[in-house]
């Protein structure tokens, strides 16, 4: 039987199950659905498809009717998995592309198929381009609050510290030093997780609309997500709170004893664990939010769509972080030049500390930052909202459910 919920509607209340619909509305059971073919090498593809309605068009008008195309097997790289079949699809909105290749039902950002990695790209690429009035806002106005804070914080509570060279320092003074960078960074680490949450809550909204074709404003996106922020912010912190744990438990025995080996040892152990679970439950999130669930069953969720697809998921999340890195660092180096040399000291406020709480390197560093956040949170968020759908289009067939939320006729029926 099938355990996989359905896809919520956005801004709605699940269903005591999860899931609407009877066995007979299934698509397995209307005489010409589309059953995937199981791929050779494994089971890959649900033998049943999620229950039709779970996810409904919000507020749209389903587009006229399309008239079939020939159903024609996609080309290799189009995402089409090892033995499985794709026969049976019409194309929309027409007929094979000027390669020869079939078109895909493609209602909003991505095609409904198995997607690619430059289709993942794609996708949350374009949302933030075409969706700009409901992105930008967004993560320009989150970004800002995170960085004026972070500022402030810093000019704050760094203006005090001595200024001197590190080799000039009594053990006093280092301490100190030590102490409060640390506190700074704890409070900009703790502002830029709520700032995340509420970002990755409210462009996941868009994101699922996007999918369909469907624009989102900046109060529906908040609607919708407002009712799982809470659970959200759980999911987070016990995630944190996790891999602190796991960290205290490896790393920590190894320094109270003073053995710096012992210590080393549990940190190689630890950070392998670390990015293996992070991966593990990286799609948690978007299932939350779009599932209507609970913290549980988020990370159950998200388990079991990773599961086989670790590695992939793994490339995807490391070059897509690359990619954030790169932008990030374009973009705020220049600010954080033109702040230090113009208005910060140079080289020597590098060398006596004074740069870290002087206010044009900070002011000129938020800038950069800002811009580069607003840039980089659309794109991060988007592409681990694109993998949780394309997990559950590869396992459970939701391209279906997709089709019919956009108002597509006759999608995944046999051709003639």
């Amino acid at each position: 039987m099938n355990d996989s919920p359905g896809w919520a509607t956005p801004g709605s209340s699940p269903s005591d199950d999860g899931r609407q619909g009877t066995p007979a509305d299934r698509p397995d059971n209307d005489g010409g659905a589309r059953q995937p073919e199981q791929p050779t090498g494994g089971p890959k593809w649900s033998a049943e498809q999620p229950p039709p309605g779970q996810w409904s068009s919000p507020g749209a008008t389903p587009p006229a009717d399309v008239p079939p195309a020939p159903a024609a097997q996609p080309a290799a790289g189009w995402g089409a998995q090892p033995g499985t079949s794709y026969s049976g699809r019409h194309s929309y909105p027409g007929g094979p592309d000027q390669w020869g290749r079939a078109a895909v039902a493609k209602p909003g950002v991505i095609p409904l198929r198995p997607l690619g990695l430059g289709e993942i790209l794609d996708g949350s690429v374009a949302t933030m381009r075409t969706h700009w009035r409901s992105v930008v806002p967004i993560t320009l106005v989150v970004a800002t609050v995170i960085q004026v804070i972070g500022v402030l914080v810093q000019k704050f509570m760094l203006s005090d510290l001595p200024l001197s060279s590190a080799e000039d320092m009594t053990a006093e003074e280092a301490i100190d030093s030590l102490g409060s960078t640390l506190a700074v960074s704890v409070v900009n680490q703790f502002i830029q997780v709520i700032g995340t949450i509420v970002v990755t809550a409210m462009l996941t909204m868009i994101f699922s609309r996007a999918v369909l074709g469907q624009h989102s404003s900046v109060s529906e996106a908040w609607r919708d997500a407002r009712p799982q922020l809470l659970r959200l912010a759980g999911l987070t912190l016990l995630l944190a709170l996790g891999i602190i744990l796991l960290g205290a438990v490896l790393v920590l025995p190894g320094a109270l004893a003073g053995s710096v080996g012992l210590a080393v040892v549990g940190f190689v152990a630890w950070l392998p664990l670390v990015i293996w679970l992070g991966i593990k439950f990286s799609l948690a999130s978007p299932a939350l939010m779009l599932e209507k669930s609970t913290v549980i069953k988020a990370f159950a969720r998200s388990s079991k769509l990773v599961g086989g697809s670790w590695w992939r998921i793994f490339g995807i999340t490391v070059l897509t972080a690359l990619i954030a890195f790169m932008v990030a660092l374009m973009v705020v180096a220049p600010f954080q030049m033109v702040g230090l040399f113009a208005f910060g000291g140079g080289l020597d406020s590098l060398e006596d500390g004074s740069a870290q709480s002087a206010w044009g390197p900070l002011i000129f560093s938020g800038i950069g930052l800002i811009i580069a956040q607003t840039i980089i949170m659309p794109i991060q968020s988007g592409v681990t909202v694109l993998l949780y759908i394309d997990q559950r289009i590869r396992r459970e067939g939701l391209d279906l459910e997709l089709a019919r939320a956009a108002g597509i006729e006759n999608y995944g029926t046999t051709g003639g």
